[in-house]
């Protein structure tokens, strides 16, 4: 078996989690385009935002100088109750592949929420209780975002309406029933209960949904309510930045031993966890201080990264949220009803999606049931179920483990494992009786919502 003198598990002290957030859109020299008003097309002041977000969210927003934003205490204080998360050498696996890598993964599922959603759900919440709100909305994909900002909401007292894309509402009861006992209104999206989810019902009849679609009902919900702000589990700026706790935490553990790692892998959605995983090594990597190779995972199914367009575009498929430049397939793509709830975003992040056209990082996307055959060798020798989403990274994980076992190089692997998958069970049922399929969308269909992209000079 491979050296033990490395732990299976790297735990830090309490005194040793980050005091601060790091912010590595410091560190960019090209800093990610601003967002932009949908009537005007102008950037987006902080006063608009104020309508939509909490007040200090989009200070944090809008922050591009600042390279680390203290914790309030308040939440470094509850993140104790389930971090530091583990860093946990994959000795099994190395072993069962018989390859001379080196596999670490940070595991962010030690909470009820089950991913690493919790981190900024918490801070999203504190923020709006902090501003004396009523309550929140918000979209959920395949439940994880969902069920961590009812645990937030539920700790501050504050009220929390969840609207959940359909098809995931459908094939995850449980996770809807977590976010009820934790006080959460569950709707599934698109809906008749607000103006744009009819619009869309109207034009899709049958529809599974989408985020796109739940982002718009959100955010509807969210502009008629007195006291009510919307909030968002991805893809914005303040997003990453509380998850930057992941890769803060990560890096800190290998420090410990001396350990640099030479591939860091992360599924990709709409870029919070690869975001916060990554964070402290890219900002090495723009200071020019280390150099890694860094790996965004995708599913081929709706493949943002890969054969996306980086343009400005809607965030959501009602039209009413900003505009936001990022690697997009359109914001009324319509993905294939996939397991992979959390990674059907039409978009990405506009921070990561800048650091991908400098080219300093890459992606790889991977079909479904070469995703699901990963998270069950997995399973079955690291002792974890891991949630499909964080499959992704662990299928690249694998064949990057491979690849080092045919050339004999002993490189170091890092991936994110966002979470558990002990609410997927049908998702692998679906796997295990040869009923899930593979189905990636044609060029012809891709550039139909290209032709859709909104103007912009």
């Amino acid at each position: 078996m491979a050296d033990k003198k490395i732990p299976y598990k790297i735990y830090l002290e309490e005194s040793e989690m980050p005091k601060a957030w790091y912010n590595v859109r410091a560190d960019m020299k090209n800093k990610p385009a601003p967002l932009l008003n949908p009537g005007t097309h102008q950037p987006m002041t902080a006063e608009e935002l104020g309508g939509v977000f909490c007040d200090e969210l989009v200070q944090q927003e809008l922050d591009n100088e600042n390279a680390y934003i203290p914790i309030p205490q308040e939440i470094q204080d509850f993140y104790k109750m389930y971090r530091p998360s583990p860093l946990v050498r994959a000795y099994c696996l190395e072993e069962k592949l018989q390859t001379p890598a080196k596999i670490y993964y940070k595991f962010e599922g030690n909470n009820t929420s089950g991913s690493h959603k919790l981190n900024s759900a918490i801070a999203q919440a504190y923020y709006a209780k902090q501003q004396g709100l009523k309550g929140v909305t918000t979209e959920t994909g395949a439940g994880q975002w969902g069920t961590a900002l009812s645990m937030a909401c539920s700790y501050f007292d504050l009220d929390c309406k969840v609207f959940m894309v359909k098809v995931s509402y459908e094939q995850k009861p449980f996770r809807r029933e977590v976010m009820r006992t934790y006080g959460a209104s569950v709707t599934p999206s698109p809906s008749d209960t607000t103006d744009v989810g009819k619009k869309i019902l109207a034009e899709h009849p049958g529809t599974t949904g989408s985020l796109g679609c739940a982002i718009s009902e959100a955010v509807e919900v969210a502009v008629k309510n007195p006291g009510y702000r919307y909030v968002l589990g991805s893809v914005l700026n303040q997003v990453l930045l509380h998850q930057s706790v992941i890769g803060l935490e990560t890096k800190a553990a290998l420090d410990k031993y001396g350990i640099k790692p030479d591939i860091i892998i992360g599924c990709a959605g709409g870029g919070s966890n690869l975001g916060g995983l990554i964070s402290p090594f890219m900002g090495e990597k723009l200071r020019g201080e280390a150099d890694y190779r860094i790996v965004a995972v995708e599913p081929a199914s709706c493949p943002s990264f890969t054969r996306g367009v980086y343009a400005y575009d809607f965030c959501d498929t009602g039209m009413v949220c900003p505009l936001a430049k990022m690697y997009t397939l359109g914001s009324d793509f319509i993905p294939s009803a996939n397991h992979a709830g959390g990674l059907r975003y039409h978009g990405m992040s506009p921070v990561l999606s800048q650091l991908y056209d400098d080219g300093l990082m890459e992606a790889i996307s991977v079909p479904q049931t070469a995703v699901f055959e990963a998270a069950e060798q997995f399973a079955r020798v690291e002792g974890i179920l891991p949630a499909p989403e964080s499959s992704h990274a662990i299928r690249v994980a694998i064949d990057e483990a491979m690849k080092c076992k045919e050339t004999g190089e002993e490189k170091t692997i890092v991936f994110g494992l966002t979470g558990t998958g002990y609410f997927d069970m049908v998702a692998y049922e679906k796997f295990h009786d040869g009923e899930m399929d593979d189905y990636i969308p044609t060029d012809e269909e891709l550039a139909q919502y290209r032709a859709r992209l909104p103007k912009v000079d």
